[in-house]
């Protein structure tokens, strides 16, 4: 790559694993860089804040990485900023040379299936928001089934399933807030259900967080023999791929054990594909899935053959979908915005000026926080390759900005304002022997960080 000859000033709308990952590439490139990170929430982070179950130490342990980039004298956190509401497209281009947007993808997906509307039927990204303290949505959950179906087979359905099946003891060691404990502590669950539509060979999780659905001493995980089926697609699958390989022993070892007492229970059930979600006087009831089978290549097909289940809540974890940002172009089959490598394309498939992206809302909620990060190296590489195209920014000064958000009266935060935030919620952990209890409201989140 060549050396960049003027000073850049960039945005990056979406301070997650994947703008962060972008801000770190630029800064190391030849490139004279300034970074300007702007993020929704009053934290950075993203999913790994706001989208990780709180028992998941070994992904928190990113955010050390994460934070080396931020501490960076080139890169800037402003948090607490709305793309679209308190910033604009022509506004950042007033302020930058380029913008980056990197807003992942919290929504969910929908799945077209009878019932779907009722009372008791649920987004997993939803629950995951509550579970995790973000602010933005209700405080209280309704817990009161005893009996729950999870539809899906990645890593979200998993952490949907762990949450619900464990005892809000075991999470009292994690970061989750008050009114979290209480509500998992009502929960009167003993029975989870995970379904998915095809069968051991072609799930999505990881093994090692299929692994640790079995660590707790309270959850009995259980296998049906009678799904653990393969054919020639199936076959070649376990061949090539050393992760479902050994996704697939433990579900073997699994599904051959005898039955344990613990007094909750966690079942993995495939070749079951939902068909419809029963309801009366709106509430959920049951499931109704229909037996699939293997069609010789990893694919399923219907049998014909339908079970209900007695359930009165679903969870539908088919996975995340993002979300169209004011004034940028968005392909709403695919969920992501028309681009080429990274370059945003306008409805006639020409580039739009100055705009890019990477992460999530460039390919699809597909794929580990490190895939992330091939990504984001694409996209700055255009962005480089493009350096002579770019118009001027008629505000180029690091101040500018600033005082833009103050005359707005956006109560913005920055990274030293997160150091303030994350002593707070360590200090609050310390008298109950925890790393910290996360602070839950906007506003409060805001009021420490400006401090």
């Amino acid at each position: 790559m060549g050396t960049v000859s003027r000073s850049l000033r960039v945005a990056i709308v979406g301070a997650g694993p994947a703008g962060i990952y972008a801000a770190d590439l630029l800064d190391k490139s030849d490139a004279d860089v300034s970074i300007d990170l702007f993020e929704r929430m009053p934290a950075p982070f993203g999913l790994i804040r706001y989208g990780v179950a709180p028992d998941h130490p070994r992904i928190k342990g990113i955010v050390t990485a994460l934070h080396k980039v931020l501490d960076k004298p080139s890169i800037r956190l402003l948090g607490n900023v709305d793309y679209g509401t308190d910033i604009k497209l022509d506004d950042l281009r007033e302020f930058y040379d380029a913008v980056i947007f990197s807003t992942g993808a919290t929504a969910d997906r929908t799945l077209d299936i009878d019932g779907v509307e009722l009372d008791g039927s649920y987004g997993a990204a939803d629950f995951v928001s509550w579970y995790d303290g973000h602010p933005d949505v209700p405080r209280t959950w309704p817990l009161n089934a005893t009996s729950v179906a999870v539809l899906g087979v990645g890593n979200v359905a998993l952490d949907v399933a762990r949450i619900l099946a464990k005892t809000a003891d075991e999470l009292l060691t994690t970061d989750i807030p008050a009114n979290v404990y209480d509500g998992l502590q009502a929960s009167p669950v003993t029975d989870v259900h995970v379904f998915g539509r095809r069968g051991p060979a072609q799930a999505k999780f990881t093994p090692l967080e299929l692994r640790e659905l079995d660590h707790s001493p309270n959850v009995e995980v259980i296998v049906d023999p009678e799904d653990i089926e393969f054919d020639e697609g199936s076959i070649a699958t376990l061949r090539a791929s050393k992760q479902a390989d050994m996704v697939v022993k433990t579900l073997q070892e699994w599904a051959i054990r005898d039955q344990g007492t613990r007094p909750k229970r966690l079942h993995l059930h495939f070749f079951h594909s939902p068909s419809e979600i029963v309801g009366e006087d709106g509430r959920v009831t049951g499931l109704r899935t229909e037996r699939t089978e293997l069609t010789g290549d990893g694919n399923v097909r219907g049998t014909g053959q339908f079970h209900d289940w007695d359930v009165q809540a679903v969870y539908r974890a088919v996975g995340y979908l993002s979300t169209h940002l004011a004034e940028v172009p968005f392909d709403h089959n695919a969920g992501v915005v028309p681009n080429q490598a990274g370059r945003v394309l306008d409805l006639d498939e020409n580039q739009l000026p100055g705009v890019y992206v990477t992460g999530w809302i460039k390919r699809g909620p597909i794929g580990l926080i490190g895939h992330t990060k091939g990504d984001a190296a694409e996209t700055v590489a255009s962005l480089l390759a493009d350096v002579d195209t770019l118009a001027t920014p008629g505000q180029a000064s690091p101040a500018a900005i600033l005082e833009f958000l103050t005359e707005r009266g956006v109560p913005f935060t920055t990274w030293e304002g997160w150091g303030k935030l994350d002593a707070h919620e360590r200090a609050l952990g310390e008298p109950h022997g925890r790393e910290r209890i996360k602070v839950v409201e906007r506003e409060e989140m805001t009021r420490v960080s400006r401090a």
